[in-house]
Order: structure tokens, then sequence, then C-alpha cells
């Protein structure tokens, strides 16, 4: 048997080990899909020494640029991003990969349609930021970053103004905010500034239409949620492992 899994923290919220394991099932497959909540990266080799038939496993908050130090080798995306979401095992060896570069993309091009979309702003300066970052520098999209660290942003959101919000019609949450079970919580920025023009996207697959989302709609703005990016990645990450 084959054993793959998730490592993170809180990751009560994700969906991948009902995915990947109803995959295994229905494809007959020789493999199991299981969470692994890691208050530490420290109990990553605990992990891996209690199961030595792991063959790779995906990486979620907060590790996903906390675990490149601990890999043998990382893949030329992975790398320029600076983050990694997927990690396949090879005899012992750790390789890094980053599909959420892959997973934006698709959503992206499903939100912009090949329209016009002006300047950007990436809610976020996490290791999914990066991701988004990198898929906006690939299609030429400016973009400013907004960070609570005044040292990792553009803007702070106690800064941005509905001038500001006027002036960037794609904003796109990269942070945790508004994921399950903390479904009440929201970046803090001026919706009241959003309209028709604005494109707003969320990463955050769980629930399907975020308080940001919700918000967003209430004013007028296009809205989409981080589903279709979650099966994206997944698809790609089966990819890897299969390798």
């Amino acid at each position: 048997m084959k054993r793959y899994g998730l490592i993170g923290h809180p990751i009560k919220h994700s969906l991948s080990r009902h995915l990947f394991n109803e995959k295994f099932e229905y494809e007959g497959l020789d493999c199991v899909y299981q969470h692994f909540d890691l208050k530490s990266l420290d109990e990553l080799q605990e992990v891996m020494e209690k199961y030595p038939d792991l063959c790779g496993f995906n990486v979620t908050i907060p590790y996903k640029e906390a675990i490149i130090p601990l890999l043998d080798e990382i893949d030329p995306v992975a790398k320029e991003v600076g983050a990694v979401n997927v990690v396949k095992i090879d005899d012992g060896r750790l390789k890094g990969y980053n599909t959420d570069v892959y997973g934006f993309e698709q959503l992206l091009n499903r939100a912009i349609n090949s329209k016009e979309t002006g300047h950007a702003l990436v809610l976020g300066s996490g290791g999914a930021s990066k991701a988004v970052q990198y898929v906006l520098r690939q299609k030429g999209i400016p973009y400013s970053i907004v960070s609570r660290n005044s040292e990792k942003g553009d803007y702070t959101y106690d800064t941005l103004t509905d001038e500001i919000l006027r002036q960037n019609h794609l904003i796109i949450n990269t942070t945790p905010l508004g994921m399950f079970p903390q479904i009440d919580n929201f970046p803090d920025i001026h919706y009241q500034g959003l309209s028709k023009r604005h494109i707003l996207i969320d990463l955050i697959y769980n629930p399907k239409v975020t308080a940001f989302l919700e918000l967003g709609k209430t004013w007028g703005a296009k809205v989409y949620g981080g589903m279709q990016m979650f099966e994206e990645q997944a698809k790609k990450t089966w990819e890897i492992f299969s390798i």
C-alpha cells in the first residue's frame, strides 16, 4: 500500500483526505490519504519514521515556506515562487513542487476571461500569496500586496482607502480569514469602495462562498471561490505523485 497525506496546522477544514480517498476507492488503487496536523515541522520526522510507506504529502498553512530547508530538491517553479505545497518522497529523498501556481492560473483564467483587469490587490503575503504573485507576473498583471506587516506589503489594511480600491479592479484573498470553522471572519477592507467593475477571488474553498465574497456581491462585484483551484491542484498533485 502507498500512503499519502497533508501536513499543516490547523487542517480540520481540508477536504483533501475525502477527495483523494474517494479517488483511490473509485479507481481501485491500493493507496490511502490521511491528515497530519503538525503543531511544529519538527514533528515531520516522527511522521516519516512512523509511516515508512509514506510516498508524498501536500503542505498547507503555515508550512509552505518553512518546509523548503528540509527538502533535498526543489522544482524550478517552486524555487522561483519561494513556496512548496507538494512533496514527493523517493528513496527517502524529498522533492518539493508548487501546484498552487497551476491551480490559481486555471481559476484566474475563468475569472478574468481574457479581459483587461488593470491593477490587482493581493491580500496576504504568505506562501499562497507568493504563488498568486508568480501567476500575475507571468500574465503581466501589475499588483500590490496588502499585509498586516508593513514590511511585507505595499499597503496595510488600515491604509486602504475607497480610492485605492477603485483603482484596483481585481482583488485576491490569499489569507485564511473566513476559512471553516471561523466562517464569519473576512479581510478588513473598505467593501463600500467596490463596484460592478470589481472581480473578487478567494483561494478558500471551505466554505464555497466566504464572507469576503458575500460582501463583494453585496456591492456588485463578480466573485469566484477557490473550489476550482482546489480541484485543479489535486489533479496536478496526483500527476506528481504518479511520476
